[in-house]
Parts: C-alpha cells; structure tokens; sequence
C-alpha cells in the first residue's frame, strides 16, 4: 500500500494549506462530550510520523468488535510460522451459538477452514468466525500478542455473546485511540511482526464491508473497494455495541496518508443520540479526505 502510494503525482502541500483544518471534527466531538459521551481520538501523518490531531488518545474505553485486529494479527503471525494451518477445519456444531453479527450463523455449510474464518472476520464483523479462532488460538495468546505489539492500553476480554451475564467479561474488547492508529500504520507500512504477517492482516481488512462512518467520505464501494480508480486507498474497521461505536484505519490519497481512529461512547437513549455520534464519525471522515486529497 505504502509503496504504491508514494508512485502517485503529490500536490504541492502548500497548495492546500487552507483545507488542513479539522474544525468541524473539533467542533462535532466537542459536542458530542458536552453531551456526556467519551471520545477518544488519534489521527497520524504517516509520511512525517506526526500528530495531526489527538484528544484524550491516551484513554481506555470499550471498541467493540474493533478488537479483533489484534486477534486477526496473531492468526497471521500462527499460519506464517506454521502453528496454525490455515485450511485447518473448524466444525460450527462445536461452537457456542451466537447471533450477534455476521453470516456464518446464517449459511447451511457446518464447516470452514481458518482462512476463511478470518476473511469473515474481517469483512463482516463475524461473531463467530471470530469467536472460532479465539477457541482455536486462545485468548492468553492474543493478550501475549496484544503485549509484543506494544498495546498497554488495550485488550481482548472474551469472546462475543449474545448476553453478558454477572459472571462475563463486561466488555469484549477495550482499546485507546493512540494504539489503534499505531498499529494500523504499523500493517501499512510492514511493521506488524513481519511484512508478510502486516500484508495478510491489511488483504483481510481491505474486505471491510462497514463503510458507513468514518469512511462513508470515501464515496468507495462497501463491497468491492481495494482498486478504487480515484487513487483513494483505504482499510479500516470499525466495532459496534450498544451505546459504542469505534473506528481504526488508514486513508491514503495523492497528497498524504495518515492512520486514524476514533471512539465514542455514548448514552444510547433514541436515533437522535445514535445519529448524533454517527454523524461525527462522518465529519472526520469528510475532514480526513480534505487532507489527504
């Protein structure tokens, strides 16, 4: 991504001075704090390794499904040392059901191969593909992982069910802004454990099929969007809960490409209250095409 990235004619950066400001994000996620909600908020020049904008990064809060791009990292990091096989087969019937999100539970076939659970991980949000390859590789793996890629702040709790009882883990997953976009420009630019490892996990994610917040400003194609003829290169993924909404990923244009990600936690009370956090995630992503185009 990185490399093709940097083949592609740049505007003069002055050209565009005027257009680098994200007052509208400022001005949406004020508001949205005014409210009561959490926000958590990192974005990362990647060719100058700056911030370009940030509040309260640092900050632990929930991201939903978000949380299994650790996960997805340490299936890859498994098949590429050959611990896991990736057509290695996994029976749905020895699952525990769950309907959260994502086909798997939909479709008739009772069985898939890893690599195919990570795809519909990564493109779906899929509960429990997901939840099939934390069974397969386990938790104390991921967290170990989580620790080598450097995430303090982050971890994945359990896995997705459909009702968290007293004796769960509240959360499926926690993470901050700051270690989301790192590790994000780390896949891009072939830092995560290995340039083969970063490559897979970045194919899988490109998948995305939830292109409805930070990225509805893309204009992409939510089904098919890793050749896009506008030169907007992009992978992202996004998590979801009640009152939660996250988003990592990173957004290359001509003129520059950063890592982002952006998380709200918000009271869920009505559509307006859920409209009100969508529509930030909207004005960041209208924010970021201004900077990297």
């Amino acid at each position: 991504m990185r490399g093709s990235r940097r083949s592609t004619a740049r505007l003069p950066r002055r050209a565009a001075v005027g257009r680098r400001s994200f007052t509208s994000t400022l001005k949406a996620l004020d508001g949205l704090a005014a409210a009561g909600a959490r926000v958590s908020v990192r974005i990362t020049d990647l060719d100058r390794g700056s911030t370009v904008f940030a509040g309260d990064d640092f900050v632990t809060l929930p991201i939903a499904g978000l949380g299994v791009v650790p996960l997805l990292i340490e299936v890859a990091a498994a098949f590429e040392s050959g611990a896991l096989d990736p057509l290695e087969i996994i029976d749905k019937s020895t699952l525990d059901p769950v309907t959260v999100a994502g086909f798997w539970h939909h479709l008739k076939v009772p069985a898939l191969p890893l690599a195919d659970l990570a795809v519909l991980t990564a493109a779906t949000g899929d509960a429990l593909a997901a939840n099939a390859l934390i069974e397969r590789v386990g938790l104390p793996a991921v967290r170990a992982r989580i620790d080598q890629l450097g995430m303090s702040h982050s971890a994945l709790l359990d896995r997705f069910r459909d009702e968290r009882g007293p004796d769960d883990a509240p959360q499926f997953a926690l993470g901050s802004a700051r270690e989301l976009a790192e590790v994000f420009a780390a896949l891009v630019n072939s830092q995560a454990v290995s340039a083969g490892v970063s490559a897979q996990v970045a194919e899988w994610l490109s998948l995305n099929h939830d292109l409805s917040l930070v990225a509805s400003a893309t204009g992409l194609d939510p089904f098919a969007h890793e050749n896009d003829e506008h030169g907007v290169l992009f992978i992202n993924k996004t998590g979801r809960d009640a009152g939660i909404r996250a988003e990592a990923g990173v957004l290359a244009g001509p003129r520059a490409g950063v890592s982002y990600a952006l998380i709200v936690c918000f009271d869920d009370l009505s559509i307006a209250h859920r409209l009100r956090a969508h529509e930030a995630f909207r004005t960041l992503g209208i924010d970021l095409m201004e900077y990297v185009f």
